[in-house]
Formats: C-alpha cells, structure tokens, sequence
C-alpha cells in the first residue's frame, strides 16, 4: 500500500492561494475556483500529499460554488475538527498525511446520500483524470469508473 505524508517540495511549488488555503486554513471564493463545477470523471487527491480525498462519483452540484462531495473516497485520509472560528462552530475537514485544510463538513446534503456535504477548497485539491489514473499512480481507483461514459 502507498504511503502519505507532508512533501516539502510540493509546499514549495505551491501558489500564494494554494499555501493560503492548504496552510494558513484559508477558504477560496466561491464560484472562482478551479473545480467547482468539473464534471469529469475522476479522483481529487490532496496538492501536497497526493493521498486520495474524493472521487468524481460522490461530486454533486450544492449551488455554493465549491467542489461538494457527498462523501471522502478514504474516509481515513480525512481527518474531522472542531472548528471555532469566525464566531462559529463548524466541523473542519483536513487530509490526515498532508495536514492540508481542505474545507468544511455540513449536515445539508443530499439526504439519499448520508446528508452531509464535504465543501471543499479547489486549491487544497489536485484532480487527476480517470484516464491519467494509472500512469499517476492510482491505478487501483480505475475499478470506481468503470460504469461511467
């Protein structure tokens, strides 16, 4: 099994909003990020460990203007906190190896779906395509896309 952890290389390569963001627990605006509405078939993996996060299967449309996920792919990748900030208790959500601050966790999702809706930063996220899977290294992810077109 493929191992995780915080790449000091990569925190380097990253935009100023990227650290901001995956660092510094900052939030993207909304509807001006890279992936809340892709629609390709694939996996979003943390931009500073490549651990795997989400899968395009368990995207879905929340009207917000960020990426929403109905659930993690590997639920141990992501880590849950309390969060206090901004004069509210929110429930944090950041990958367990690269200690990014991806987003947060809310009870409004798709009730079919569990309700919750992981609301994350596009900047916290690196989407790989179902087609690059195996060539990035996830091949055994390719198994999720089997049914889509």
């Amino acid at each position: 099994m493929k191992t995780y952890s915080k790449n000091p290389e990569a925190v380097s390569k990253l935009t100023p909003e990227q650290y901001r963001v995956t660092q510094e627990d900052g939030t993207e605006r909304p509807f001006q990020n890279e992936y809340w509405d892709n629609k390709e078939p694939g996996l979003y993996v943390d931009v500073v460990s490549g651990e795997p996060l989400f899968a395009s299967a368990d995207k879905f449309d929340s009207g917000t203007g960020w990426p929403s996920f109905t659930k993690p792919l590997e639920p141990e990748n992501v880590v849950e906190n309390v969060d206090r900030s901004h004069g509210m208790t929110r429930t944090e959500a950041r990958s367990r190896h690269g200690n990014s601050h991806l987003g947060h966790v809310f009870p409004d999702g798709p009730r079919e779906k569990g309700g919750l809706r992981y609301c994350m930063n596009s900047a916290s996220l690196r989407f790989i395509h179902r087609d690059q899977l195996e060539s990035e290294g996830y091949g055994e992810y390719l198994k999720l896309f089997s049914q889509e077109a």
